[in-house]
Order: C-alpha cells, then sequence, then structure tokens
C-alpha cells in the first residue's frame, strides 16, 4: 500500500465478523494509485474484492495490478476473487428490470448478489407499460426469496411485483425518465408511497445497495430454512 493510500483511508477490516460480509470500495472520486493501494490492503486480509462504481480507463489501468480480476462494465464494477475460494451460495433472489434502460443499476445489484454468494436470477424489460410481460413470469418471481425491482420513470414496477409475491421486495429507483422525472425523484417518491407492505426502497440508482439489502434477507431465510429442518 503507498503512503498516500495509508495517510487517507482507514480500511475496516474486520466488517465481516461483524455484519457478515466485508467492506465494499466506492471507486468513484479515488484515483487509481489509491484503488489499487485498498485493493492490495483488503486482498492480503484475504477478503475478495468488489468495487463499484468504476469507470473503463480505472478499470484497464487496475487491471495490469490484478490480472486475476474482472470488470463488469454495465455495472461499473471491479472484482477481484481469492484464488481457491468459493462463496456458498444461500438464497434466492431475483432482479427485475422495468426497462432495458435500467440494467446498468440491475447490473450493479447482480454483481452485488453474487459476490455475497446468492442464486441470483434476473427478469429484464417488463414495466407497467406492457403488464402481460410481467405476469408471464410471475413463476421466477414466486420462487425467490427476496426480489430487487429496479424501475425509472413514474416508478410503479415494485408496487405491482408487491402485490403477487410473498416475500419482501426492495425497489430501486433509477434516474432515468423525461424532465418531470426529475432525475428519480419521482420514481423515488412514488416508490416511497407504494401501498403494497412488502414494498422497502433504496436511494436512486443504489443497485449496490438494493441487491445487498435482497442478499441479507435471502441468505437469513435460507439459513434459518437449514435450521428448521
Amino acid at each position: 500500500m503507498t503512503d498516500r493510500t495509508a495517510d487517507i483511508v482507514t480500511l475496516d477490516l474486520e466488517r465481516g465478523s461483524r455484519c457478515g460480509f466485508s467492506e465494499v470500495v466506492f471507486g468513484e472520486g479515488k484515483d487509481v494509485a489509491t484503488l489499487v493501494g485498498i485493493f492490495q490492503q483488503l486482498l492480503a486480509a484475504g477478503i475478495p474484492v468488489l468495487a463499484t462504481r468504476i469507470c473503463a480507463d480505472k478499470a484497464a489501468a487496475l487491471g495490469d495490478s490484478f490480472p486475476a480480476s474482472s470488470f463488469n462494465p454495465v455495472a461499473g464494477t471491479f472484482r477481484i476473487p481469492i484464488a481457491g475460494r468459493e462463496p456458498v451460495r444461500q438464497g434466492n433472489v431475483t432482479v427485475v428490470t422495468a426497462g432495458t434502460s435500467d440494467e446498468g443499476v440491475a447490473e450493479e445489484a447482480r454483481e452485488t448478489l453474487d459476490w455475497m454468494g446468492c442464486h441470483v436470477r434476473t427478469v429484464h424489460d417488463v414495466g407497467v407499460a406492457g403488464p402481460h410481460r410481467l405476469v408471464e413470469r410471475l413463476e421466477e418471481l414466486q420462487s425467490a426469496d427476496a426480489i430487487v425491482v429496479v424501475a425509472g420513470m413514474e416508478g410503479a414496477l415494485p408496487s405491482v411485483v408487491g402485490g403477487y409475491v410473498d416475500c419482501p421486495v426492495v425497489a430501486v429507483p433509477t434516474s432515468i425518465g423525461y424532465g418531470a422525472n426529475l432525475g428519480g425523484i419521482a420514481a423515488l417518491l412514488s416508490m416511497l408511497n407504494s401501498c403494497a407492505a412488502n414494498v422497502s426502497v433504496v436511494n436512486i440508482d443504489a443497485g449496490f445497495k438494493g441487491g445487498y439489502v435482497a442478499g441479507l434477507i435471502a441468505r437469513r431465510k435460507d439459513k434459518d430454512d437449514q435450521q428448521k429442518s
């Protein structure tokens, strides 16, 4: 780790033992040298790396230092595994998008869930403009332990999904939409005012947060089910 990184970064290396999962790196605003130092420290502690909001240029530079890494350009996520260690897969989460334009935020959620060791499936482009598309995919929703619904525009989809399932629905508003969408605020307010009792809401474009919350729910349910059996 560089001297500069040591001066400005204080990693929480014990977070995994307290909270179940280790610290995730928010890449926006950090230069490549700082990220390299952070990743080196995490890997030295045996912690697999997940970084969000990484642009393609940074990913290319980081890849030179970490050849085992993988970059998802749609999600903006950068991951480095620990060799020989695979997560134990627990819990089932379905990530749903209202439209194709929501894919980047949904992919951030999916990458987060995969890093957490959840079984993940995706259902894309089933927004309320064509509600028959959602009905055709209900089996994939109703078998989930938790669902992440990513939607912009008027943000109506989480309420509709919530009315079909018996599990928690984590709604993620996106900044996708025309002027009165107000950069996602309209979708956020719609989701916060949902009449579906099983819908909770995270911040605008917060795919990581939506995925993380759903992953905690799903893995805890899986653990409880195993203890009962």
